[in-house]
């Protein structure tokens, strides 16, 4: 049996079916951060599948990383593997795999690297926009008003997250409206959604052209928003929190009756006058724990040789 091959495939199949299998559900609106969590794990398993079979490949093709690779492994366990019967493409799925690892790391690393640049130019623009008076010392605030003619709010993360809402937004909000955007920001913050964001362009920066780390980032996106949303909805009620989104972005023509309301902005006011009622706990409870097994699917059948010499 080809581990290195099969596991290959595994990828590759996770690759292609998870995405469309998630484009048909409807429940992912319905719970968002259970959608994450099924996201998560099916990057996970196509990357786990990759790098086991490039694993096993570089092992088939260099005696030094098999030596490595099965150093506390007995014979019988080396030999159920099969290495010598892989042929010479070994080392060439081996390097390739292992190039789009580095790819991957490089990618990553870069969007990290844009991300603090961005936050470094959003900071020195706020320090322009709300400069310090005389004797005052940058502190660890972390509310930050601005004077502005358009209702905005963002939280700005790094090593002192601060959360930014403009003067505007303080006139048109109403009451529990403000609440509400602050508690939107917040659940961003506090799920650390910016690091999904940063690794889900990063993959899909790298690989443009496989479909599953595109549909990852574009659900990404969608997904932290609908579950921000349900942090405030349950907070302050979800016609509070329509309120605020729709004050927000009134003003951008996102709600012109001129052009299509099946923007994102729309659609998460709809999904907020109208709900639908949420799965139950039973259900949430298979659907993560299905979602969990796929990145352990892969070492299951990495270690499928190695089981059967077990057997007497």
């Amino acid at each position: 049996m080809l581990v290195a091959l099969a596991l290959l495939s595994l990828g590759a199949l996770t690759a292609v079916v998870a995405p469309r299998l998630m484009a048909r559900a409807r429940w992912p609106e319905r719970e968002p951060v259970v959608a994450l969590w099924v996201w998560q794990c099916v990057v996970a398993g196509v990357l786990v599948s990759f790098a086991l079979s490039m694993t096993f490949s570089a092992a088939a093709a260099w005696q030094a990383v098999r030596g490595h690779v099965f150093a506390p492994a007995p014979q019988a366990v080396v030999e159920a593997y099969a290495l010598a019967g892989y042929g010479p493409w070994s080392a060439v799925v081996a390097v390739a795999l292992a190039c789009a690892g580095l790819w991957s790391g490089a990618m990553l690393l870069r969007e990290v690297r844009r991300a603090r640049r961005r936050r470094s130019l959003s900071r020195a623009e706020l320090l322009v926009r709300s400069p310090l008076l005389d004797g005052e010392e940058p502190g660890d605030e972390r509310l930050m008003i601005l004077e502005g003619p358009r209702p905005d709010a963002w939280w700005l993360p790094g090593s002192t997250p601060r959360l930014v809402i403009t003067t505007a937004a303080l006139v048109r909000l109403k009451g529990r409206q403000l609440d509400a955007v602050l508690a939107h920001e917040q659940g961003h913050a506090r799920a650390r959604h910016d690091w999904l964001l940063h690794c889900s362009a990063a993959l899909a920066n790298g690989f443009p052209q496989v479909p599953v780390f595109a549909a990852f980032r574009d659900e990404m996106h969608r997904l932290v928003e609908l579950a921000a949303d349900d942090v405030a909805s349950r907070r302050f009620g979800r016609l509070t929190t329509a309120l605020a989104l729709v004050g927000l972005n009134e003003d951008r023509g996102v709600f012109d009756p001129c052009r299509s309301q099946d923007g994102p902005v729309p659609r998460r006011v709809n999904r907020l006058l109208e709900p639908v009622e949420r799965l139950t706990a039973g259900r949430r409870l298979r659907l993560t724990a299905a979602a969990a097994l796929v990145p352990v699917v892969p070492l299951l059948v990495a270690f499928v040789p190695a089981i059967g010499t077990l057997r007497p």
